[in-house]
């Protein structure tokens, strides 16, 4: 008899285990965004999060957390449950630049993630103002040569795709640069439209516009192949700098020991959601970014080779945090 009812009670928990047991998703998706809204990673996560609510059938929510270059959202992630209720959208900064840049961070790059999928790529794009008496790069070498520490370059801060790159051209080309950083793009846009900077290396989505209309001259772009955006535009490599390459990835990532099912099945969602005509139009066609949609193996070599990338720029050009 105690037998009996021993077995009754394990087919009663085995059946209430499994009548609590949801599939996945069945509640609100939190998607943190370690920067502020309304920039490219902004535009990008919220009609990714469009999308995949309407695949998925859940809320698919934005949690803008700027803060440390990115670092504070991203180590919420970091620190939250795997269970794919809270993930990572980040562009390249607080995954490959931060964890070389900065002598600690609050969490590993590697350890505390499982990438899902990359999203896209962009370069930078090497503008002046439409005045400028610079018509090109080399005019803007021989200008730096001959007057080290006078020309100035503005970036979105230290650490940032465009600061960086003005790194590596200033070793590439041996020459010496006033390195500007500002809260963001808008700021540093603004100030050399007004002529308060000598160039700056921009992101298509805001650069182009000011292209088209004629108020900036873009020069070379940062890419090893030319961008779809500004086909005319050679590559920095084209031009001489060879090997030179800066791009920014976006991708969605979530915390390390999230089941390896929701993985897949976030990737195979967001891949779907960007071979979608509308989500070409407003992150390809208006954003000037490159739709990727890899693998969750893709992304990770891309991490690890950025790493490894990002790690000899630092040291080789002296890049320090402040």
């Amino acid at each position: 008899m105690r037998i009996g009812l021993w077995g009754l009670a394990l087919a009663v928990a085995a059946w209430t285990g499994s009548a609590n047991a949801q599939p996945y998703p069945s509640k609100p998706i939190r998607i943190v965004l370690p920067y502020v809204a309304g920039g490219n990673a902004d535009i990008t996560a919220r009609t990714i999060a469009q999308k995949l609510g309407e695949s998925l059938g859940v809320s698919v929510l934005i949690d803008n957390r700027p803060g440390a270059n990115g670092g504070i959202g991203t180590d919420v992630v970091a620190k939250s449950a795997p269970d794919g209720y809270t993930l990572l959208h980040t562009a390249s900064g607080p995954i490959v630049v931060n964890p070389v840049l900065y002598a600690k961070v609050p969490y590993d790059p590697v350890k505390d993630f499982v990438p899902i999928v990359q999203v896209h790529t962009f370069q930078y794009v090497l503008v002046v103002r439409s005045d400028s008496p610079i018509k090109s790069v080399a005019e803007l070498t021989a200008a730096a040569k001959a007057r080290p520490g006078a020309l100035s370059f503005g970036s979105t801060g230290i650490g940032g795709g465009n600061h960086l790159a003005g790194e590596l051209y200033a070793l590439m080309s041996g020459t010496r640069l006033t390195h500007v950083p500002y809260k963001g793009s808008a700021a540093a846009l603004a100030d050399l439209l007004g002529g308060q900077l000598s160039f700056m290396f921009d992101t298509p989505i805001t650069s182009v516009p000011h292209l088209k209309t004629g108020k900036l001259r873009g020069y070379a772009v940062t890419s090893l192949k030319r961008a779809a955006a500004m086909p005319d535009i050679p590559t920095m490599d084209e031009l001489g700098f060879k090997g030179f390459e800066i791009t920014q990835f976006q991708g969605l990532l979530a915390p390390a020991g999230t089941d390896r099912a929701i993985v897949t099945r976030l990737n195979q969602e967001t891949v779907k959601a960007l071979k979608q005509p509308d989500v070409i139009d407003r992150l390809a066609t208006q954003g000037g970014n490159e739709i990727v949609g890899s693998t969750p193996e893709e992304f990770a070599q891309l991490i690890n080779v950025q790493l490894a990338y990002y790690a000899k720029l630092v040291k080789d050009a002296g890049v320090k945090a402040e």
